[in-house]
C-alpha cells in the first residue's frame, strides 16, 4: 500500500498509475490549490485528482486533499492508508513547486520552496516511516523522494530551487542512514525536463519554450511523466532495495 504526494497531475499522477498497474493500492494526496495558492502558476485542482481516480480501477486509489506543509495533514493521509488497507509500504514524495527567474540576491522564493519542496518531503517521511517500521514487513518498505537535475547542478536564476533540491538529496541520504538495518530504504529520483506544468512554468521564467529546456539533455526531447514514473515505481519495488541511499538520475542525460 502506498502514499503519493503531488498526485493529481504530472509525475505524481503517473506514479499513481504505475503503482496501480503494479498491483499497489494508493492514497493519492494533493493540495488541489488551483489558482488559489502561493505558487505563481496554476496548481492541480480537485477535478484533476478526481479524474485520476476515475481513470483507474474502482477501489484502488483513495484521494486525499492535503498540504505537505502541514504535518498533521500528512499524518492523516497515512492514517487513511492504515484504516483502508491496514498498512503502509511505500511513500513517494512528489509534491513540489518551482519559482525564481532572478539572481539569488533578488530572489524572494526561498521560503516558499523550502516549505513545500523540502519541509514537505520531511513531513511526508516523518509521517510515513514510523508506519512502515511498525508494519508487518519493513524489508519491503520504500521511501522515494522526487529530487531534480537541480539537485546535482546549479541552475541559472534558480538558486532557491537548486538549494531546495540539493536539500532533498541530503534529506534522503540522512534518512537512509537513519534506517540502516531496519529493512526500510530511502532514495531519490532526479528527473530532467519532463512534460509537466512545472516545466512550462520553468520555461516561462526563462521566456523560452519547454523544448529549449529539453535541448539541454542528451535525449534532446522532453521526457514523459510516465517515463520518469517507471523509474520511481522500480525504486518502490522489492528490487529497489539496492538503490538505498542513492540518487537515481532519470534525466535523459541532463547537461549533455
Amino acid at each position: 500500500m502506498a502514499l503519493v504526494t503531488g498526485a493529481a497531475r504530472g509525475i505524481g499522477a503517473a506514479t499513481v498509475r504505475g503503482l496501480v498497474e503494479a498491483g499497489v493500492h494508493v492514497v493519492a494526496v494533493d493540495w488541489c490549490a488551483g489558482t488559489d495558492s502561493s505558487a505563481s502558476y496554476p496548481q492541480a485542482t480537485r477535478a484533476d485528482l478526481d479524474a485520476l481516480v476515475a481513470s483507474l480501477p474502482a477501489g484502488w486509489v483513495e484521494p486525499v486533499m492535503g498540504d505537505v506543509r502541514d504535518p498533521a495533514a500528512q499524518s492523516g493521509a497515512v492514517d487513511v492508508a492504515k484504516d483502508r488497507w491496514g498498512r503502509l509500504d511505500v511513500a513517494v514524495a512528489a509534491a513540489a513547486v518551482i519559482a525564481g527567474g532572478r539572481p539569488l540576491w533578488e530572489d524572494a522564493s526561498l521560503d516558499l520552496l523550502w516549505q513545500i519542496d523540502v519541509a514537505g518531503v520531511w513531513n511526508t517521511a516523518a509521517a510515513a516511516v514510523p508506519a512502515m517500521l511498525a508494519g508487518p514487513d519493513p524489508s519491503g518498505c520504500r521511501f522515494v523522494a522526487l529530487a531534480s537535475a537541480a539537485g546535482a547542478h546549479g541552475l541559472f536564476h534558480l538558486a532557491a530551487y537548486t538549494t531546495a533540491k540539493h536539500a532533498v538529496v541530503g534529506l534522503v541520504k540522512g534518512l537512509a542512514a537513519d534506517l540502516a538495518g531496519t529493512g526500510v530504504t530511502a532514495c531519490a529520483v532526479s528527473p530532467g525536463s519532463t512534460d509537466t506544468a512545472m516545466l512550462a512554468a520553468t520555461a516561462d521564467l526563462y521566456a523560452v519554450g519547454p523544448d529549449d529546456l529539453a535541448a539541454h539533455q542528451l535525449l534532446r526531447r522532453r521526457l514523459t511523466p510516465d517515463e520518469v514514473a517507471a523509474t520511481v515505481v522500480h525504486a518502490c519495488s522489492p528490487a529497489g532495495a539496492v538503490l538505498n541511499g542513492s540518487v537515481v538520475a532519470a534525466d535523459g542525460g541532463f547537461g549533455g
